[in-house]
């Protein structure tokens, strides 16, 4: 029997959406922490009436850009207040952006540096990746393993971009370290030198137009990159993650390796269901709205990755919510070539409501499924869980209650990201999120935000693998 001492809040009469069942019950809330999923809750200090409503565990964004250094002298349009509100907005209510480190850079400097960006201004709890463009051997030894301890249990290594990319000795390196620390690395899977080549090829013959974007990235080059990625995690013996999966050929590079048993994991995004390769093929500029790498594929592409989500080959739904305003995609005026136009696009507002409703109220996800895609598998790989992630006796409050039936026809002006476009303008979708809960305090009802900058945390997150100091078996061999 619960105990009667006082809630602060009781979410009542709602269909809460648990790991195994969905059950109309009463979720009592304390300190900031789930205390009580029962009928008949006493009243709270605050209620929040949930009749006819979704409640599932607030969505949790493992791929997303906020306050990102220059890129090619460029900033990305969202801060660590506007990024996150946006995020709220939109239903989730932990997210995990980047420090990234390029070549020259100590990583320790960047990490304390978003920290000083993050700490005023999130509304949201937060984490950090570890973006290693540098795997020196000072990096490796003396500064990765000191954040990984302050809780930073994750990497992300490119396989592509000047000034990111790292060769397969320094990803075996990065991937070794990986292994006995018991860290997650994620993997940018495009092959550089395909890029490289394509694109002088397409340049030296004055096709520059945008549709030249998606072909320079070639879904062949992200298949080779891919498998490349899961050879060398075996030779190691480490878990990755196969970040934003756009192409079929590298969802089949993923599939069989999970058939053969190893621990290969792997995400996907919005853009890789719901635009195309035709998007970004127009005949004025406005196509570089959807221009991002991996890029959205032919239409025909779109059942694999849907397969994929349904079969469990991809198992992580995330955003890569990188923002730019248009003027700066386009900065090189009417003719900027593709090749000139900084890759990414806002979605971290409307990656969950894109999802549930193609995939829940289309039919072809359950609720625990689209709670699992959002919440739970990526707070279980990045070591948030059991914390974040889902709705149960001792996780924090982390919830988003959603009206199934209320259709919004996407804008921007309905937007709360720092960027003056979506590249999902006028999609209509069925389902929105009306209420967003972060620990136990309503940030977000009925379209008026209550969260201020700074509320948000730092989230300290668990090695998400056993660290792993024994030789693999190559080396005992």
């Amino acid at each position: 029997m619960t105990s009667q001492q006082t809630f602060d809040l009781v979410i009542r009469g709602g269909l809460v959406v648990l790991p195994d069942q969905t059950r109309q019950i009463d979720i009592g809330i304390r300190n900031g922490v789930i205390v009580a999923l029962e009928t008949g809750l006493p009243e709270g200090r605050e209620e929040v009436q949930a009749d006819g409503r979704f409640v599932l565990p607030g969505g949790v964004d493992t791929h997303c850009h906020m306050d990102q250094q220059p890129w090619e002298g460029k900033a990305t349009a969202d801060d660590f207040d506007t990024g996150t509100l946006s995020a709220l907005c939109g239903g989730t209510t932990t997210v995990v952006p980047f420090a990234m480190q390029m070549r020259g850079q100590s990583l320790r400097d960047i990490v304390d540096d978003y920290h000083n960006r993050a700490r005023p201004k999130a509304r949201i709890d937060y984490g950090f990746h570890l973006i290693v463009g540098d795997p020196s051997a000072d990096v490796l030894r003396d500064q990765i393993p000191g954040l990984i301890a302050d809780g930073c249990t994750s990497m992300k290594i490119y396989l592509t971009y000047e000034g990111l990319k790292l060769d397969d000795y320094e990803v075996l390196n990065v991937f070794d370290l990986a292994r006995a620390q018991g860290a997650m690395v994620m993997v940018h899977a495009e092959n550089d030198a395909c890029i490289r080549w394509l694109t002088e090829k397409f340049i030296g013959a004055r096709k520059t137009q945008l549709r030249y974007h998606e072909k320079v990235h070639s879904e062949i080059g992200d298949r080779e990159a891919t498998f490349r990625a899961i050879s060398l995690s075996e030779l190691i013996e480490t878990p990755i993650l196969v970040s934003h999966v756009a192409a079929a050929g590298a969802v089949e590079e993923i599939r069989r390796a999970k058939a053969r048993g190893l621990p290969i994991y792997a995400e996907t995004c919005p853009q890789y269901l719901f635009l195309s390769a035709e998007d970004i093929d127009t005949h004025d500029l406005s196509g570089a709205k959807c221009v991002c790498t991996p890029p959205p594929r032919d239409k025909s592409n779109q059942p694999a990755i849907w397969s994929g989500i349904l079969d469990g080959t991809l198992e992580v739904f995330t955003s890569d919510h990188s923002p730019w305003h248009y003027a700066d995609k386009v900065a090189g005026g009417p003719n900027t070539p593709f090749h000139r136009i900084p890759n990414g696009i806002p979605g971290i507002e409307t990656r969950l409501p894109l999802l549930f409703s193609a995939g829940v109220n289309g039919g072809l996800i359950s609720l625990q499924k689209f709670a699992d895609l959002t919440a739970g598998a990526p707070a279980r790989l990045f070591g948030l869980y059991p914390r974040k992630g889902r709705i149960a006796l001792g996780a924090d409050a982390d919830i988003a209650i959603w009206d199934p039936n209320r259709a919004v026809t996407i804008t921007n002006s309905l937007l709360h990201h720092n960027t003056d476009y979506t590249p999902y303008e006028g999609q209509v979708v069925k389902g929105w999120p009306i209420t967003t809960i972060s620990r136990g305090d309503i940030v977000w009802i009925d379209g008026k935000v209550t969260a201020e900058p700074g509320r948000g945390r730092f989230i300290e997150r668990q090695r998400p693998f056993p660290p792993q100091q024994g030789l693999s078996k190559v080396l005992a061999s």
